[in-house]
């Protein structure tokens, strides 16, 4: 039986949690363990099953990986849509491809053109959002913190000295 891939947000009948159901957990554990005494060819059929489509490469590890990751994901739902397009976002900009794209990807970030205004020890500072970073006084920057710490010197947040974090993180 295939479920969605993605948790439905609210419905009364939403899919299981990790933890929160004993018997669906049980369930899955015994699909992991199969997985790692099938042979190639049933993991190759189960894969054909689970993506509809041919299994991509002959190596074990990579699908046993990919096939227990979508095995929870059926049961117990994938991951948000904005949480997929964070970590795309994330992987780009680890490729080098840090682009407006990836600062977009970001929901602090203000939209291109928008001015940022900040007053520090009497000095007012005004910050233009470009679409790919930053500028302040005729010069770029690429981060919000790179110029803030040219304003005040130190090193800051630079969504938090501008007033865009989303909520102070709580100290435990």
């Amino acid at each position: 039986m295939m479920r969605p891939t993605t948790r439905p947000k609210t419905k009364p009948h939403a899919l299981p949690r990790p933890g929160e159901n004993n018997q669906t957990d049980g369930a899955i554990l015994a699909q992991l363990t199969a997985l790692q005494r099938m042979p190639m060819t049933e993991l190759k059929a189960k894969w054909e099953d689970l993506f509809a489509a041919p299994a991509p490469n002959n190596s074990r590890a990579f699908l046993e990986l990919r096939l227990g990751d979508r095995i929870q994901q059926l049961m117990y739902g994938g991951l948000s849509r904005e949480t997929r397009r964070t970590l795309d976002l994330l992987a780009d900009e680890a490729e080098g491809k840090t682009a407006r794209k990836g600062m977009a990807g970001d929901g602090r970030n203000p939209r291109t053109g928008t001015k940022l205004v900040r007053a520090w020890n009497g000095t007012e500072h005004t910050v233009t959002v470009l679409q790919d970073g930053y500028e302040m006084g005729g010069r770029k920057f690429k981060s919000l913190s790179a110029v803030a710490k040219m304003i005040t010197g130190t090193n800051w947040n630079g969504f938090r000295f501008f007033g865009l974090q989303d909520k102070p993180r709580s100290r435990a």
